[in-house]
């Protein structure tokens, strides 16, 4: 089973996700800030970091901006979930796989990191950054572009 970390301060938020991604066949880290995600880190790699951008302590970008600059961990797709507007995560961090604007859907937000899990950050390999980068497949920005609710 595939790992996924967590980093959501919202406990509710967190649970039912963790609920949602174990009935799917992951296995899932939980982390209540940037700074718990980034320890447990130092343990086992992820295949897919799932984070909220505005938490205490460590943000999801400093935490995003912590993991692009490890190589060790530079290659993990890191999907940023918020309240908030893209464009203001994208003033602090831009290297994301995804962007998912809360609320969002489910299973939607679910297929996402299963494609992430199974494909990696392939699709950035021609040079693309974060989720309106050009160099996206067609197919993956239709998905992203779905999950906007």
């Amino acid at each position: 089973m595939k790992l996924v970390l967590l980093a959501e301060d919202e406990y509710g938020n967190a649970e039912i996700l963790s609920l949602l991604l174990e009935a799917e066949g992951f296995r899932v880290a939980c982390a209540s800030n940037g700074r718990v995600a980034l320890e447990l880190l130092a343990g086992e790699k992820p295949a897919v970091i799932l984070t909220d951008f505005m938490m205490p302590h460590v943000t999801g970008g400093e935490l995003g901006q912590a993991v692009r600059a490890n190589p060790l961990l530079e290659d993990i797709p890191i999907v940023v979930m918020s309240g908030t507007h893209e464009k203001v995560v994208r003033e602090s961090f831009t290297d994301y796989d995804a962007f998912v604007e809360k609320p969002y859907a489910a299973d939607s937000l679910l297929q996402l990191v299963a494609h992430f899990s199974v494909h990696g950050r392939a699709q950035q390999a021609a040079g693309g950054t974060g989720a309106a980068g050009p160099k996206l497949d067609a197919s993956l920005q239709r998905f992203l572009r779905g999950l906007k609710v």
